[in-house]
């Protein structure tokens, strides 16, 4: 259970980006975060695992308080949270098993990662990972040589190497073409399912989230103001959440899949 109370991020003195937001995420459910650019949903995740940190507010994993952690201990709250970001993150002259064994580093000594000489359950683990999302065959070869949607595959290994609590997925299939984004978001709800594992997923794809998630969350200003089904998510729901996105763009959108990005004002 991920559970935020009353959270806050504020750059500086600005208005704040997350406004007292709260929100609850259960086991073995995939929640989808929508908004227009500017709402907030790429801050809230990255408070999650504390890339960005909150101003005020309590960020709770399974009982674990994550906004109070030392770096230490921060360190070790990190090996429950994967992520995938929208720009892959992967080093691309290394090679995908490289790539994938980067998420066991929470939990292997520095020596072992500076000369590659992973455990073999690691390599064993990985090899079964990356068969299930159909990349084994690309275990010696570098990233750079991958397509866009192989090294998504590569990032979501790699999240799972840390044998995570969550699943948190930042724009993840914003940089794919439209058949292999389908592909990502069919891959992420079965793994979903198959490992019993809460997944919540910051998206533009409004089609997508409809589609592949089993609640979505509606963002603007900072605030949460949509949670339901998304069968609930109706056009009073999506205009209130996409204010200013004129109503024939957003419907070309939905057909389309993609919303043009709107600075929230």
């Amino acid at each position: 259970m991920l559970r935020i109370k009353d959270l806050v991020k504020r750059y500086g003195n600005d208005k704040p980006v997350l406004k007292n937001l709260n929100l609850e995420v259960p086991g073995e459910s995939v929640v989808s975060i929508i908004g227009a650019s500017g709402a907030g949903k790429s801050t809230l995740l990255r408070c999650i695992n504390r890339l960005v940190e909150p101003s005020a507010g309590s960020i709770t994993l399974n009982g674990m308080e994550l906004t109070g952690l030392s770096s230490g201990q921060l360190r070790k709250a990190r090996r429950r949270i994967g992520m995938i970001f929208q720009g892959f993150n992967l080093v691309d002259r290394l090679t995908v098993m490289e790539n994938v064994q980067s998420g066991r580093l929470g939990y292997i000594p520095t020596w072992r990662a500076a000369l590659r000489r992973y455990p073999q359950d690691d390599i064993d683990r990985a090899f079964h990972l990356m068969e299930r999302v159909g990349i084994a065959h690309y275990a010696n070869k570098r990233a750079d040589e991958l397509s866009g949607g192989e090294r998504q595959r590569v990032g979501v290994v790699r999240a799972l190497m840390q044998e995570p609590e969550i699943l948190l997925a930042d724009e993840p299939t914003a940089s794919l073409d439209p058949k292999t984004s389908r592909q990502i978001m069919e891959l992420l709800q079965a793994l979903a399912a198959e490992l019993r594992l809460p997944v919540l997923i910051n998206i533009h794809n409004v089609t997508e989230a409809r589609e592949f998630t089993q609640r979505i969350v509606g963002m603007r200003y900072g605030r949460i103001i949509f949670d339901g089904d998304p069968a609930a998510l109706d056009n009073d729901a999506m205009d209130e959440i996409y204010a200013g996105v004129p109503a024939a763009e957003r419907e070309e959108a939905e057909h389309t899949g993609h919303l043009r990005e709107v600075a929230a004002r």
